[in-house]
């Protein structure tokens, strides 16, 4: 599953002294893409790269600092390197690493999308200590945006129910999720979201687990419930199919660096061992 790194640590400063940490890891985005070596595994630190347009300070991992620069989208790879999709690099780069650039990428997407007010629509400044942008005229700040989404595992004896969301590859099924509306708790979203989604209805949501997911910046709050009552079916223009499972008969799972599918893992292993 996808966590921070125990070594990770935000810092103060959200300037980078080049001067001061002359050896930061520089992480290198042309949008939504990350520069990695021709393997994709393992991430690049070049120099020679064409100055990019922002710099962020990311945080320490362990002694050395980390900044994430937001290149134009013309500027092409150096020799020896592509420019990756983070999704694609899930299982061959190190999952400390996409971890770490998953969270660079989020706060280059909001600095990006934070230039201007959205009170007033004066240019915004960075603050020089702390994670926010700040309004010069209406001193109206911007900080982080972080969208919660609950996710839901339905158990129904030994089976688990499965679904295949219609923007999925062909074959894959998970768990079910959504985003929560404002007003909603958790628990309020995992009953409406299986309602909506399935037509079934769930008994009290156990938490298991969460994880920030920067596509492009949710936090997955994960849950099991048992279902209770009502007939499964599918809505159509969320959830193509939907079904129950066991872990003789499973689809094609999610892959190991998601919270879904440590959730389906973990709740298979405890139904086999007859735990509630």
């Amino acid at each position: 599953m996808l966590v921070s790194p125990s070594n990770f640590a935000l810092v103060a400063s959200t300037i980078h002294d080049s001067a001061a940490e002359p050896d930061a890891l520089r992480l290198c985005f042309r949008g939504n893409e990350l520069l990695v070596d021709e393997s994709g595994g393992a991430l690049r630190t070049v120099a020679d790269t064409a100055s990019g347009k922002d710099v962020i300070v990311v945080g320490r991992w362990g002694e050395r600092l980390v900044i994430a620069e937001a290149l134009a989208s013309d500027v092409p790879a150096p020799v020896g390197a592509r420019w990756a999709g983070l999704r694609s690099l899930f299982g061959v780069m190190a999952d400390d690493l996409v971890s770490i650039a998953g969270r660079a990428g989020q706060l280059l997407d909001w600095d990006r999308t934070h230039h201007y007010c959205g009170v007033c629509a004066t240019p915004t400044q960075r603050d020089l200590n702390e994670r926010a942008r700040r309004c010069p005229a209406c001193k109206h700040a911007s900080y982080p945006r972080i969208s919660p989404a609950m996710m839901c595992l339905v158990t129904q004896g030994n089976q688990i129910l499965l679904a295949r969301n219609v923007n999925f590859p062909a074959g894959r099924y998970s768990a079910l999720a959504g985003f929560l509306e404002a007003g909603e708790s958790i628990e309020d979203a995992v009953h409406r979201e299986v309602r909506e989604e399935v037509g079934i209805d769930v008994g009290e949501p156990k938490y298991f687990a969460s994880q920030s997911w920067p596509f492009p910046n949710s936090l997955m709050i994960a849950y099991t419930a048992e279902y209770a009552g009502g007939e499964l079916k599918p809505n159509g223009h969320e959830i193509a199919e939907a079904d129950w499972f066991d872990h003789s008969n499973l689809p094609q799972l999610p892959p190991r660096i998601s919270i879904a599918r440590a959730l389906i893992e973990d709740t298979l292993q405890r139904l086999r061992n007859g735990q509630p």
